[in-house]
């Protein structure tokens, strides 16, 4: 019998559902998926929600994480040199205005 694979996205679902407060039996019955399951994906999903399942039912090495962290990194560095260039404008602006009422 082949085994059954999920999706990163049913996962996820199917944790905020359980979060929700949905019954358990309830939503193992309509998922067709085992309570053990469930419980699996919900420690996991808690232990480190940015992680949680990634790839094909692999946990995330190392590796990955600090690949994560790093493009994060590269975001928030070009997110702060936006918002840098954007005040300086944003100064300029204010002394011309103030420039002007003079």
């Amino acid at each position: 019998m082949k085994r059954k694979r999920f999706s990163k996205e049913f996962k996820l679902q199917v944790v905020q559902e359980m979060e929700a407060g949905r019954d358990l039996v309830e939503l193992c019955r309509q998922h067709d998926i085992a309570s053990s399951l469930v419980y699996r994906w919900q420690r996991e999903y808690e232990a480190n929600p940015d992680l949680a399942f990634s790839g094909n039912g692999n946990p995330a090495t190392e590796e990955t994480k600090v690949a994560q962290l790093e493009r994060k990194i590269g975001q928030l560095y070009v997110q702060n040199e936006w918002i840098k260039s954007m005040n300086d404008k944003l100064r300029r602006v204010i002394v011309e205005i103030k420039k002007n009422e003079k």
